[in-house]
């Protein structure tokens, strides 16, 4: 079974999967809001929070990436203990990737040369999630 990544943000969701879908060349999915779904008595939703998303999904080359706001009130840390790593043999995408993502966040390593790719770096983007980039090689 995969281990699927799941990012949480706090009230920004909508932007940052639009972010994602563009820089990876896709459609727009589908995001479900908490307001769309049925009120819970013990769980009042604040006024304000109805259109915050309770579940979007990137499919990223076969790599299913999930997302969600936190729900208003509970705690949310910034997604500064988790890196993504993306991997594909097209070096094209490879670039445009890192240089669409690298928009409004730092570059931690430019891509280069190392021992076991052609091509790696890392960014952290502007949402402060730490990205390593791969080219893996074309397999047999």
């Amino acid at each position: 079974m995969p281990i699927n990544a799941y990012l949480n943000f706090e009230g920004n969701t909508r932007e940052v999967v639009q972010f994602y879908a563009q820089a990876f060349g896709l459609e727009e999915p589908q995001m479900i809001t908490f307001g769309s779904m049925p009120a819970h008595p013990d769980y009042p939703l604040p006024p304000g929070a109805e259109n915050w998303i309770m579940h979007a999904r990137l499919d990223i080359e076969g790599s299913p990436l999930m997302f969600s706001d936190v729900f208003p009130g509970m705690p949310y840390n910034p997604g500064n203990n988790i890196s993504l790593s993306y991997g594909t043999d097209d070096e094209e995408k490879l670039k445009t990737v890192f240089h669409k993502l690298k928009e409004g966040g730092n570059v931690v390593m430019e891509l280069q040369a190392t021992d076991w790719s052609k091509s790696y770096g890392q960014i952290a983007d502007k949402f402060g999630i730490l990205w390593q980039f791969n080219l893996v090689p074309v397999e047999a």
